[in-house]
């Protein structure tokens, strides 16, 4: 089957990303190992089984499969780095552009305030 590459690829692609996640501040990490999780259970199920027993990325990828939950430890993050990103955007950017961090931070991070824990 052709998407079976693919899906093995981009599982690849968001292991690394969400391991550049671990060092890099902004840069989301469990995101990263869900979207992982989920492409290896359509092209890898060794690999997929290998992230969800992690004991360290495992707990919010079974949390986010069987309730769509976030930690709050998660959400505290996620809403800082909105947070982080407005501020650059306000210092750096040209007006209206700006508008475009605050809208994407308002939309984001209400629906991941609102996810249950």
């Amino acid at each position: 089957m052709l998407l079976r590459p693919l899906f093995f690829a981009g599982g690849a692609l968001s292991v690394l990303l969400g391991t550049a996640g671990i060092v890099l501040p902004l840069l989301p990490t469990v995101p990263f190992f869900i979207l992982a999780a989920f492409c290896f259970a359509r092209s890898s199920p060794t690999l997929e089984r290998r992230l969800i027993e992690s004991p360290r990325f495992g707990p919010p990828i079974r949390a986010w499969r069987e309730r769509g939950a976030i930690s709050r430890r998660g959400k505290r993050a996620a809403l800082v780095a909105f947070a982080l990103s407005v501020g650059i955007s306000l210092a750096m950017a040209p007006w209206p552009w700006p508008l475009a961090s605050i809208a994407a931070a308002l939309v984001f991070g209400t629906w991941i305030w609102t996810r249950p824990e």
